[in-house]
């Protein structure tokens, strides 16, 4: 299905429900009997929305999770009180996979159609997600069954026309069909928070024809689960779009409330918060893409629908909380339409599966990380390749076998940033083999590898603790020249980082102009054919090591203070730079200060336009952060984490566990975070501002897990000696003493909210 046909999808679901006053009929419906209308339901069908999942030679659509989450979203965005989730998903997944039989096609036919409106009755314990170990059963009775047991939380209750019902024959799973008003079958009705309706329903004895069973034996709890997992996507969808919409309604609130004589959006404590539930909302969109994605491939559903499960339901938890919060009193008060979307989200969390047992089960299922199997690793390293049609696995398993014949095993994870004659010899290697920029096209030396063969260069290098090195030649300012710098720089520079010949760092902040890079006071004026720069650069990591210096410089001192800076390449062994290092937290040489006395510069190193160097600084800026906010730290502190917890048993602690889930999808979802921002950078188009959600999630995920990492050392958190937990053993303080600068460098968290509030949510300054 194209894109343009999912959003034909969307755009239908959004005319029909802003045509429908569900905003309205949530408020009258809520001391209903029913909880929904009977007429809407109708329309609903009319727009084909329960044919969505019916297959076509039932006379349904045959189509797929991604539409029916398109449509969702806007459901989420509008609060339509009808059960479409328990009725549309639900009950015509699980009647889909039942084996064909004249039952089953007139139901499938009756859904389609809106007569029939039914649910799926199978749960029956708290935080139940799988139907294992089921209670209800039948025994048979003349030409029929009689059913005895009971089913919990069951959508929809009244106003239902019957529901599938999952039993137990002895030791065989059997699905039956139901009707309303069937002798023996008795119910009580729990109304939720959201005005919406589920049953407790009992049966004793209650007599079902052997015409109403629709199938049986094992493929029964299948067809049960993948509906309920199906059902718990649709979930989740709609909970993004909860999100979205309480986003945009508090966005409104902030600009035109006004508190003090200023709209209270200026406010940065609000702007913060709100940049916050913009990265919630994000994270969740990009989550459900990828499960989506993942889906369509064939992935396991129980452990995807988990995951997206608990990340929507926790941000929309926090969001809708969040927005209550913004609106003040007002947003307490029934009138305000806010607190509808936090009782939706409430609801819509709690049922199939809150987010504690959703990590529990992703945390359960999740497979391991495979061991190193040597002998089964690839011995075959092509220079060049069809990268993109390469299958992952052999691609994965290419980097694992290069890495195992070539890089040298007493540098694997390595707590610190190596300087260059630690690593030379390994980038070295790299670079022969034309691996050492893999992000870069292939005619200027790159490996050209599209988005997803990226991520998995990444993660392998992480997985077998392959460290850093001084690249900011190949992460930011080789990408940099091949999209701004000219044909002639383009020809001096890149050649000559891949042959690890120039080893580049970055001048940008100085004293008492850190992130405020527009306060910047290096000054470079034109003389003749040359710079003559003076000035400081402090914060420059590794300079002690390079050759070269990309730097903002100031060339026009009468204009604004962004539009008198210029984007300068220095030669570090010019007269006139002294460098001097400075020791870190952790007792490295990991920083410098640079001193420049009239430091000649040749004017062809100017890159773009004179005094045009702050456009070109916020495109570097893009490349550092979508760089510092990539997977790659947060997932090799993870299994950092993870070899400490196997070594001391703490998998089997069920706080532990929690915790580590709670990571494991943050992760996870940080990876499908950086694949959207990388697939825009592949395709050479520019950065959005929004790339300053990688770097604040990613590095609040890294600090998170090395604080986890010192927490679940005990003792060995406090010593800064490598210890015997695991083989190797680590230096724990020193994993943190890495993580504490993170979200400092590169433009503090606090700026890049900055940047997001006003250039991403527009809230005043």
């Amino acid at each position: 299905m194209s894109n343009d046909t999912v959003e034909a999808f969307r755009d239908s679901a959004r005319d029909f429900l802003s045509r429908s006053e569900t905003i309205a009929r949530v408020r009258s419906l809520r001391e209903s009997k029913e909880g929904f209308d009977r007429a809407s339901w109708q329309s609903l069908a009319n727009a084909g929305w329960p044919a969505v999942f019916i297959p076509e030679q039932d006379g349904g659509l045959g189509l797929h999770l991604r539409e029916m989450s398109a449509i969702a979203e806007e459901v989420g965005k509008h609060l339509l009180p009808e059960p479409y989730i328990a009725s549309t998903v639900q009950a015509t997944v699980a009647l889909s996979r039942c084996p064909q039989g004249g039952l089953r096609s007139l139901l499938l036919e009756q859904l389609c159609t809106g007569e029939l409106i039914a649910g799926l009755a199978w749960q029956e314990q708290l935080g139940q997600l799988s139907c294992e170990q089921t209670t209800t059963r039948v025994k048979r009775t003349g030409d029929g069954y009689a059913l005895t047991g009971f089913k919990r939380f069951v959508v929809p209750g009244p106003g239902a026309d019957g529901w599938l019902v999952l039993a137990m024959d002895a030791s065989t799973p059997i699905l039956l069909w139901l009707p309303k008003d069937c002798d023996g079958v008795s119910s009580a009705d729990l109304r939720c928070v959201d005005g919406s309706i589920v049953q407790e329903m009992n049966f004793k004895d209650a007599f079902v024809p052997a015409s109403h069973v629709l199938a049986q034996g094992p493929a029964v709890l299948a067809a049960v689960d993948e509906a309920n997992d199906y059902a718990r996507i649709i979930q989740s969808a709609e909970l993004l779009g909860v999100m979205r919409h309480s986003l945009g309604a508090t966005l409104e609130y902030l600009n035109t409330r006004k508190q003090f004589g200023r709209q209270i959006g200026s406010f940065q404590a609000l702007k913060h918060r709100a940049v916050d539930a913009y990265i919630q909302v994000e994270l969740s969109a990009a989550c459900l893409g990828e499960v989506l994605s993942l889906m369509e491939a064939g992935g396991a559903g129980s452990l995807l629908s988990s995951r997206v499960k608990s990340r929507c339901a926790s941000a929309a938890l926090l969001v809708t909380r969040m927005a209550i919060q913004f609106h003040g009193a007002m947003g307490y008060t029934d009138e305000c339409d806010i607190g509808l979307y936090f009782k939706r989200a409430l609801h819509l969390s709690s049922w199939l599966g809150n987010v504690e047992q959703h990590r529990k089960r992703y945390f359960k299922e999740c497979p391991p990380e495979a061991e190193l199997d040597r002998a089964q690793l690839s011995t075959e390293f092509p220079k060049d390749a069809d990268w993109e049609s390469m299958p992952e696995a052999e691609f994965r398993n290419m980097l694992r076998g290069f890495y195992s014949e070539y890089y040298p095993e007493h540098m694997r994870n390595v707590p610190r940033r190596l300087y260059w004659h630690e690593i030379k010899d390994w980038y070295m290697t790299l670079s022969r083999q034309g691996w050492v920029a893999p992000a870069w096209p292939k005619k200027f030396g790159g490996m050209g590898l599209p988005p997803e063969k990226m991520i998995a260069y990444v993660e392998e290098q992480e997985q077998y603790g392959v460290a850093r090195a001084p690249d900011m030649g190949v992460v930011m300012i080789g990408p940099l020249l091949i999209q701004r710098g000219s044909p002639e720089q383009q020809q001096k520079f890149l050649p000559k980082i891949i042959a690890g010949e120039h080893i580049w760092c970055q001048g940008y902040s100085e004293p008492g102009a850190g992130s405020d890079l527009a306060a910047l006071r290096t000054e470079a004026i034109l003389d003749g054919n040359e710079f003559v720069v003076n000035g400081q650069k402090i914060w420059t990591t590794l300079a002690q090591d390079a050759t070269h210096m990309f730097a903002l410089v100031r060339t026009d001192k009468e204009a604004k203070k962004q539009a008198g800076i210029s984007f300068l390449l220095i030669e570090l062994d010019a007269p006139g730079i002294t460098i001097r290092k400075i020791k870190d937290i952790g007792g490295h040489e990991e920083f410098c200060e640079v001193f420049f006395d009239n430091v000649r510069v040749p004017a062809e190193n100017l890159v773009g336009e004179l005094n045009q160097g702050w456009t070109i600084a916020k495109a570097l800026l893009g490349f550092e952060r979508i760089f510092l906010g990539s997977p790659k730290q947060s997932r090799y502190a993870l299994s950092q984490l993870n070899t400490v917890a196997q070594h001391l048993g703490l998998m089997t602690d069920p706080v532990f566990a929690s915790k580590y889930a709670e990571l494991m999808l943050d992760v996870a979802d940080q990876v499908a975070g950086y694949t959207y921002f990388a697939d825009i950078v592949k395709r050479g188009e520019p950065l959005p501002a929004s790339v300053s959600l990688l770097k604040i999630w990613g590095t609040d995920t890294y600090q998170r897990i090395c604080m986890l990492l010192v927490e679940s050392a005990q003792e060995h958190g406090g010593t800064g000696q490598t210890n015997d937990l695991g083989e190797e053993g680590f230096n724990i303080p020193a994993i943190l003493f890495n993580a504490i600068p993170s979200t400092i460098y590169g433009g503090s968290t606090e700026i890049q909210k900055e940047i997001i509030s006003k250039n991403v949510l527009r809230l005043p300054d």
